[in-house]
């Protein structure tokens, strides 16, 4: 009877053991993955000021965690001024970004979401805050004429159902023919070589008429 019951005991004992070997081979003792890194998605998504539709975007995240897999993590969320230094946004815990309600305030703002498992796992984005209803862009100065490394500053008006407001800092800049001149994220064109070369923005999906730049 003793021997029965030492085997069954015995049995029981290496049950165990390969039970928690087991574990310990496929999840480290159970103990779930941590992230390491995070993208922030939408990727530069762009939102209106005011009140009106388009003035939000929800924010989420997709995780790579220690073990190699992908998914969903908690994180906390903050918002700062980007490169215009104009704060025209903020962030819900959530992470919903919500424009601000000053129909002229535009700008650039960087979010940025934080692993609450790993501080060190962090990704961010920028979003694009223009104005509402846009129904023309126009650019000044209108046909300027320069020498070679003259440095040229555009600005872009948008007409908008709110009355007129500056985009440039939150346009999208083009210069048709960049051996002649390039132009910068706020509208500064650096003239190269002597040419003639096409300036449009956009913005919010309105594009400027072009405006040609004469450099001599």
């Amino acid at each position: 009877m003793s021997s029965t019951k030492s085997k069954l005991r015995l049995m029981g004992a290496l049950a165990a053991l390969a039970t928690l070997a087991l574990g310990v081979s496929c999840t480290g003792f159970f103990v779930n993955p941590t992230p390491t890194a995070i993208t922030v998605t939408p990727t530069t998504p762009t939102i209106v000021s005011g009140t009106a539709g388009g003035n939000t975007v929800q924010m989420s995240v997709n995780a790579t965690f220690s073990d190699g897999s992908t998914g969903t993590t908690p994180v906390s969320w903050t918002i700062t001024p980007g490169s215009t230094g104009i704060s025209a946004a903020t962030i819900s815990s959530g992470g919903l970004v919500t424009a601000s309600t000053s129909l002229t305030t535009v700008g650039l703002m960087n979010v940025t979401a934080t692993a609450t498992k790993n501080s060190a796992a962090t990704g961010q984005t920028t979003v694009t805050v223009t104005a509402a209803c846009i129904t023309k862009i126009t650019l000044s100065p209108t046909s300027p004429s320069v020498t070679v490394g003259t440095t040229v500053p555009f600005t872009a008006t948008a007409d908008t159902c709110n009355g007129s407001v500056d985009v440039s800092s939150v346009a999208t800049w083009l210069s048709s023919n960049t051996t002649v001149a390039t132009i910068d994220a706020n509208g500064n064109a650096s003239t190269l070589a002597s040419g003639t070369t096409s300036i449009t923005a956009s913005s919010n999906g309105v594009v400027s008429a072009a405006v040609t730049l004469t450099v001599n």
